[in-house]
């Protein structure tokens, strides 16, 4: 994740609202893809230097984005924002807290599938190829499921709490367990409808991962049957992934989504080499060349966490297979972002007229 410039020429971040400096407003656009210093609306209107802009409804009324929307647009929610499907009930407090962490989470799992030139388009837009996110609590009588299912991504809200997501990290003995995580994980398996089995590519598929057509349903219950490793087979990122294909194929596209980020963030503070401007990118580097920088990358964050004697933030070892894996991922997505270029359709407004979102608790409706 790159750092921006306030007017002021102050360095602000991705997730901040107001520049610590001037003391402006501050407003992500995606369009342009940079994060913008903003004068003072006039009728709720910011003129930029990308054309008058203004505040995602979600940031404007209930300071849980930071994101804009082009002025001329009819839609009221940011493109991060209309992926909503179903919001808890925003009146409870604990609620609205959450779910701020929630969408800061999605909000960069969208900038990061921007880059890679990865298409995001919603399920209003597209009812049939398109994206979606519910996003529920527990109730009394039922248990929310985080999950996937034809582009829509379903995601408990307490995993939003940290308390509770590392309960079950300890749980289930997982080496890594993030909110950022889960999305990407779930986006995996929306992506591997969209690039793998849409995009012809389940030879490929099948000859790395595995027949995706072994009864998943079983696969998941042999794998909860057993008690959970944590120690993965060298075959595979994490223990997880062993389970079945499709999780294989969600856990490693998850990770290279986590190199991929995590390698442009380091790059901007200068912490990693410049064997090329876009090393992070598909297609404008070989793939050894972005494994070597990972790993010592990953090499460094370990040591300098055991210096502050904290745990190693990246607790994984790639074995031969994870890597070729990985560059099945790499290879994939390099396609997708090159035909993505050659449509040259990115650029082009998102659809509007997006119904409000529906809430899984009996609350007044809200454009959320």
């Amino acid at each position: 994740m790159k750092t921006f410039r306030c007017a002021c020429g102050a360095r602000v971040f991705f997730d901040n609202t107001q520049c610590l400096t001037c003391g402006r407003e501050l407003g992500f656009l995606p369009e342009a893809g940079t994060l913008l210093g903003l004068e003072p609306p006039q009728n709720g209107v910011h003129a930029t230097p990308y054309g008058p802009c203004k505040k995602c409804e979600n940031y404007s009324a209930r300071g849980v984005c930071n994101w804009l929307v082009p002025a001329d647009a009819p839609d009221t929610l940011c493109r991060a924002c209309r992926l909503n499907h179903v919001v808890p009930d925003l009146t409870e407090p604990a609620n609205l807290e959450l779910w701020a962490e929630v969408e800061k989470a999605k909000r960069r799992l969208v900038y990061t599938l921007d880059q890679l030139h990865l298409p995001v388009v919603s399920q209003h837009e597209d009812p049939k190829a398109g994206l979606a996110f519910d996003i529920k609590k527990d109730t009394d009588s039922s248990r929310v499921l985080t999950g996937h299912a034809d582009g829509l991504i379903t995601l408990n809200l307490a995993e939003a709490d940290d308390v509770t997501r590392e309960k079950m990290r300890v749980a289930f003995k997982e080496r890594y367990r993030t909110l950022l995580g889960h999305f990407r994980h779930e986006i995996g398996h929306y992506f591997w409808e969209r690039l793998v089995r849409d995009g012809d590519k389940l030879e490929l598929f099948r000859e790395h991962f595995g027949d995706e057509r072994r009864d998943y349903a079983e696969s998941l219950r042999a794998h909860y049957a057993s008690p959970p490793s944590a120690t993965p087979s060298a075959e595979f990122i994490t223990a997880y992934a062993s389970c079945h294909p499709w999780e294989d194929w969600a856990e490693t596209f998850a990770h290279y989504l986590l190199m991929i980020d995590t390698l442009d963030t380091a790059r901007e503070f200068g912490f990693t080499g410049d064997l090329s401007p876009d090393l992070s990118l598909p297609g404008t580097t070989d793939f050894e060349l972005l494994l070597e920088e990972w790993s010592d990358l990953t090499v460094a964050l370990n040591a300098l966490s055991r210096s502050l004697g904290v745990p190693d933030p990246y607790p994984f070892a790639l074995s031969a297979v994870v890597r070729e894996k990985l560059e099945v991922v790499h290879r994939i997505v390099r396609e997708a972002r090159a035909s993505a270029a050659r449509e040259a359709t990115r650029s082009a407004p998102y659809a509007s007229g997006a119904p409000p979102a529906a809430h899984d608790e009996p609350v007044a409706r809200m454009a959320v």
